[in-house]
């Protein structure tokens, strides 16, 4: 084993460059190309990179594409050419919808449709794994190696990743203890790290689940806003105390807590999807305005964090069937979905109604 970072800590390192705004190069067989995030984009910066490599394109999601009337030549992104004159703002008000208003007149957009777009898209990868918008710069240089050497900076090669960018990292469980919960005396918190060094995730165990059995379970996504604060806008909270107090009630099972805020695009960009919904969209249009899909959480870690504790089939709290398909997809049985619907107020009326017109929960 090397001392220096293998695969999964390079991924790492460049996602938190990117989110400090430090550029990072990315290589593929003979091609390489300096990415810089749009979201984290300084003027400055900006100026320096133009000079190293060929004329930057902004390469953004389909969804976003779609938006802007941009054409999605490579099918899921488009790689929108540069004006001349495009400076930092430019590329920032393309890139975040929530600015639409206030900078309506950004096309028309103009997108290349030569050449290969892997690169783009690994970097709108890293972005989305991030947390932050799903749009980047990216101008095509000649020697990746030198460039990342004469401005310290991280690379990755893609053809050495085999599948590391697009799978999730594997989880270990680092500790767990006793807590006493107002549901159950007999409560135990398991704190699961990805390789990575990403988000923590938690498993909330009450009583002795027998693991012979199917356990009542719920796979709960964290929600700062709902879970914390008591908003109004979902029904994230309510869902959180029901389950908790329905296993309490029935003195056993598991409670996965699941850091992918806002269905898996962070906090950040939720509150610019909360932005886009007082403009009237609803909360599928908004991820797709922000270049997101309706749904970016990954299901299958709360399948491997039940494998890991023992257990092999579940009764699934939930009224989202995308959860009972992924998670059986990942090896683990659902034998009965157990639905939970509460929370239902007026402000989230049309929230809980979008979601099941076009998403499909059964509500």
């Amino acid at each position: 084993m090397a001392l220096g970072p293998g695969t999964e800590e390079q991924i790492a390192r460049l996602r938190a460059d990117l989110r400090m705004g430090l550029p990072v190069v990315l290589k593929s067989g003979a091609d390489a190309a300096l990415v810089l995030a749009a979201e984290t984009l300084t003027p400055e910066r900006l100026t320096l990179a133009r000079g190293i490599g060929q004329s930057p394109v902004l390469a953004i999601t389909a969804r976003r594409a779609e938006t802007l009337r941009a054409r999605a030549y490579d099918g899921d992104l488009a790689r929108v050419i540069l004006p001349h004159n495009a400076d930092a703002d430019w590329i920032i008000a393309v890139s975040d919808p929530s600015k639409d208003l206030s900078t309506p007149l950004k096309g028309p957009c103009r997108s290349a449709r030569a050449g290969d777009a892997a690169l783009h898209r690994a970097a709108i990868h890293l972005c989305k794994q991030a947390r932050l918008l799903p749009a980047v710069l990216v101008i095509e240089i000649e020697d990746g190696d030198t460039v990342a050497r004469e401005n310290a900076l991280n690379s990755l090669d893609l053809g050495k990743l085999d599948g590391a960018l697009t799978g999730s990292s594997p989880l270990t469980e680092v500790s767990a203890g006793r807590l006493p919960m107002a549901v159950s005396e007999a409560g135990r918190v398991h704190v699961f790290r990805p390789k990575d060094g990403g988000e923590e995730h938690y498993a909330v165990e009450i009583g002795r689940p027998d693991r012979s059995q199917p356990v009542l379970t719920r796979l709960h996504s964290a929600c700062f806003t709902g879970d914390l604060l008591g908003s109004l806008k979902c029904d994230c909270g309510p869902q959180l105390r029901a389950a908790l107090a329905q296993i309490g009630a029935a003195g056993a099972g598991v409670l996965l807590y699941m850091n992918q805020e806002g269905r898996g695009i962070g906090l950040a960009n939720k509150m610019r999807a909360y932005s886009l919904q007082d403009q009237g969209f609803d909360t599928v249009e908004a991820n797709h305005r922000l270049g997101f899909e309706d749904d970016e959480r990954d299901f299958k870690l709360g399948a491997e964090i039940l494998r890991s504790l023992g257990f092999s089939e579940v009764r699934l709290m939930t009224n989202n069937p995308k959860k009972i398909e992924m998670m059986e997809t990942a090896g683990l049985r659902v034998v009965q979905r157990v639905p939970l619907k509460v929370g239902r107020n007026a402000h989230n009326t049309k929230y809980l109604d979008t979601k099941a017109r076009k998403s499909g929960h059964l509500l």
